[in-house]
């Protein structure tokens, strides 16, 4: 009886249309992610042609995942995506979802902090102190007291986020607690990652009396706002960013399941 011999493993591969195609994109996109180390190196078959394989279409439905939108969503989620992105392209899918599993933790740190940022406001637009300062300040104390610099108090200035009195005499400015107090609120809510459009927005309907949906007001742009960035409806960003994170979480496991069922 003749003994069987086994088959060798075929690998399937990719053209460029239609790796493309499985994922939804332009054939330019693809070849613009090699370039930029997106999805790792291409062997090219005897005809020259590029030869991709199930790695890369991998690595491709995952950088439509962790790229996906037309907003910039701040330096440190857009880092911890490119770090998901690497491990991935190196072929480090365990690596790749311990990083996803930290970009989740990340997204949630940021969440809670611009949640902090408005309950602070929230107490402060509601009557409660938010600095107590035995004289007025000028503007390198007060500098020094919120550790910022002259040109950032500055800027908010010109931007309209506080009114500031001057001295009569020297017409230097002097900031008392409630511009101390407003000025912490602006400081937390500006680290916490809102943009000073948005901070700016909520701060004039406190103005004008209207101390309630603060929170909403700081993420609802207004139709004739021109330009729209993720920090302009920053919680809505990051409530997005989560469930994001969620997502590509369960893309790498089953990539990773996939990958033991067939070995």
């Amino acid at each position: 009886m003749k003994k069987k011999t086994a088959l060798p493993f075929l690998t399937r591969y990719y053209s460029t249309s239609e790796l493309a195609r499985a994922v939804g994109v332009h054939a330019n996109t693809v070849r613009r992610y090699v370039d930029w180390g997106l999805l790792p190196p291409v062997e090219r078959g005897p005809n020259g042609y590029r030869r991709f394989t199930r790695h890369h279409l991998d690595c491709l439905r995952l950088d439509r995942l962790v790229m996906g939108g037309n907003y910039y969503p701040g330096r440190s989620i857009h880092r911890s995506g490119s770090l998901i992105i690497q491990s991935a392209v190196r072929d480090d899918w365990g690596g790749t979802l311990e990083l996803a599993y930290q970009h989740l933790a990340l997204v949630r740190a940021e969440k809670a902090q611009a949640n902090a940022a408005v309950e602070l406001l929230e107490h402060w637009a509601q009557g409660g102190g938010a600095d107590v300062t035995s004289r007025p300040l000028r503007i390198g104390e007060t500098a020094k007291l919120l550790g910022v610099s002259h040109d950032i108090l500055r800027n908010w200035e010109r931007n309209g986020l506080l009114d500031v009195p001057r001295q009569e005499n020297n017409a230097y400015r002097l900031y008392g607690p409630r511009e101390i107090g407003r000025l912490r609120v602006i400081r937390m809510l500006a680290k916490a990652g809102y943009s000073l459009m948005a901070i700016l927005r909520m701060l004039l309907q406190l103005d004008h009396g209207e101390t309630r949906n603060l929170r909403q007001a700081l993420d609802t742009p207004h139709p004739d706002e021109d330009v729209y960035m993720a920090s302009d409806r920053w919680l809505s960003t990051l409530n997005f960013e989560e469930d994001r994170a969620r997502r590509i979480i369960e893309f790498v496991e089953s990539v990773i399941q996939n990958r033991v069922s067939s070995g």
